[in-house]
This record gives structure tokens, sequence and C-alpha cells, in this order.
């Protein structure tokens, strides 16, 4: 039986590491992405070889939409070599950052970059990746705990990952004929260096503690195998579901 190969995008750091190394563990191929930091990125292919299974990472910049379908051609010709087939098993949508501004003082550019980070590049990437996603294939989105509760400042950040919402349900619906699986994961606050790592505060992460049911902030290590969870054939009748990752933050 051959092994299975995931594309997850942001995956030299933070969540996206996590996911991979999560996903490496299971017999799973990785190709990520990665934006400025290649150093990194070698780094964490050398981790996940250490696992046992092949890795190889290719520059995206989620601001371009423009870069998410050149990322997919070199993925897919690397395939090609690779394994006789440009096909893959998973597409993990994570890239992305965050800006902090209340709606009276965002700006126009600000608005366009969570909007092209979060919204466009993650449609018309996985426009580009539908055509070689194998048949019982699963596409997991990233979302946000802020897509269902509210903290001043995070507005055009949250609109767009409830979008993503919405746009998973459109995948779950047109792809069910080829037996692909779409799901959202949302995490809640997570102490990674996202956002200018404002939750490894500590004044903020005693507040965000206060109010989940768990008593604490999240790690990345929390998120990565509800993920591969999601890539399991354990999983495989969730479909078009949100599923929240927050420790029960602000239930």
């Amino acid at each position: 039986m051959s092994q299975k190969t995931a594309i997850i995008t942001g995956g030299n750091r933070g969540l996206g590491k996590d996911m991979a190394l999560n996903m490496a563990k299971n017999g799973i191929n990785i190709i990520f992405s990665y934006y400025k930091n290649e150093v990194k990125a070698k780094e964490v292919i050398s981790e996940i070889e250490a696992l046992g299974q092949k890795a190889t990472a290719f520059y995206f910049n989620a601001n371009d939409y423009k870069s998410g379908q050149e990322f997919i051609n070199k993925v897919t010709n690397y395939l090609q070599e690779e394994n006789g087939t440009p096909n893959f098993d998973f597409l993990i949508n994570n890239a992305g950052t965050g800006t902090y501004n209340l709606v009276l003082d965002t700006t126009n550019e600000q608005f366009d970059e969570m909007m092209h980070i979060h919204l466009k590049s993650t449609y018309f990437l996985t426009q580009s990746a539908l055509p070689f996603l194998n048949e019982g294939g699963r596409i997991i989105n990233v979302s946000s705990g802020l897509a269902r509760f509210s903290l001043p400042g995070m507005s055009a950040y949250a609109m767009m990952k409830g979008a993503i919402e919405v746009f998973t349900r459109y995948l779950a619906k047109e792809l069910g004929e080829r037996k692909i699986t779409a799901n959202v994961i949302a995490p809640g606050a997570i102490a990674t260096d996202f956002a200018g790592g404002s939750n490894k505060n500590k004044k903020k992460a005693d507040l965000i503690s206060s109010i989940t049911a768990l008593g604490r902030v999240g790690e990345p290590e929390d998120i990565g195998g509800v993920v591969t969870f999601l890539c399991s054939e354990k999983a495989s009748w969730i479909n078009g579901q949100r599923i929240e990752v927050s420790g029960g933050m602000l239930v």
C-alpha cells in the first residue's frame, strides 16, 4: 500500500509545523510551504525525514493568490517526478497571519491584506489543487474561534475566517461525488508567534486561561493531532463540519 501525501501551507512553524510532524508520525509524506524562513523550513524537513517520511518545502506568499497557483505547480511537478503521478491525498490550508485594529482604525490596506491572505489565496490555491486531489481525499481549512466569539480589534481577520467556514461547506457539497471531505478546525488562542506572539504575554495568557474551561492557553501540540485524525479513516464520515479546538474558550 503506497504512502499518502499531505500538502500543508505555512508548515515551517507554529500550528503548521505541529500538523506536519503529527502527520509524519502517522506515516504520511509531507509537502509544505514557507514564506520568509527557508532555514527553518529545512530544519522541519530534517525532523520529518528523521521520522522516516519524505518531506520537501516550496515558497508561497499568501498575500498573492498567483503565488498559490505557482506553489501547486511546483508541488505537482515534484510529485510527478518523485511518484510518477502529480496527485496527493490531503490539503491543509493553514498559512496566515493576523492584524489587530479596532474597526474605527482599520485601514484599507490592512483589510485587503487579511482578505488576500486568508480568503482569496485559500480559495484559488484550493481551486488549483482540486484536479490533483485523489478520490477519497481530505481538505482541512483553518478558521478561528474568533469566527464564533468576538474580541475587540480582530474584525477583519475574523470576517475572513467566517468566510472560510462558508467556503468549506461549499467544498463539501461540490466534492461529495469524488468522496472528498472538507472540514474546518477553529483553534482558540494558541501560544505561538502568530500576530506578534501576544498570547505568550503573561497578562493576556492569564486572561485567556480565565475564560477557558480547561484553564490554560492552547499550544500547537493541541491542534496537530486533530488534523491528523480528520485525515484518517476513522474520520471518513465527518464532512462539512466546523470543529473548534479551543479547550472550551468562552463556552
